[in-house]
């Protein structure tokens, strides 16, 4: 891949005409998982969510869906990353690192405080995730790995200061 090509690559949110192209990649980036359906369900039941695609050539070739996340006293709301995906010709080219980045911008600009997701521990500290277990936050599932769940933080001061428990919205334990 050469400079150029990344120009014809734009990152936009999510339109009503891209859903089935958002379903079929899932399905294919996550080998059938429930990530597809997951997403399909999402749009239906929550309203404040953010998802952006990918597009080159007018195809979605990447999606990223953000959905409100809060601490277990719902003190604080952020969001929760998941799922992102790419499809598998397109993976390797930095379009997830594109979406990531115009998502994580993109929330700290409307003030969302934090981001939190659980993912793999090599990819997303370079988009400044951290060990969630730093400020003493924690996943809902047990048995996640301490070094899989992250958070983003862009505002200290609303966070728990003696931590807590960050929950993905109800949707996501049937994904679990």
């Amino acid at each position: 891949m050469n400079e150029n090509d990344t120009v014809m690559i734009e990152i936009r949110k999510e339109q009503a005409e891209d859903r089935d192209a958002i379903h079929q990649l899932n399905t294919i980036a996550f080998d059938n998982g429930p990530e597809a359906a997951l997403v399909d369900k999402l749009r239906i039941s929550c309203k404040d969510y953010l998802s952006f695609v990918a597009v080159e050539d007018g195809s979605v070739i990447g999606h990223i869906l953000f959905t409100p996340a809060n601490m277990d006293d719902n003190s604080v709301d952020g969001m929760g990353l998941a799922p992102m995906a790419v499809l598998p010709s397109h993976q390797g080219e930095g379009i997830g690192s594109r979406l990531v980045r115009y998502g994580l911008d993109y929330l700290r600009e409307t003030g969302c405080p934090f981001v939190i997701v659980l993912g793999h521990p090599d990819y997303y500290p370079r988009f400044g995730f951290e060990l969630a277990s730093k400020y003493q936050i924690h996943s809902q599932w047990e048995g996640v790995p301490d070094d899989a769940f992250m958070i983003a933080v862009f505002d200290r001061e609303v966070l728990p200061k003696h931590g807590g428990v960050a929950r993905y919205r109800d949707e996501f334990d049937e994904a679990m």
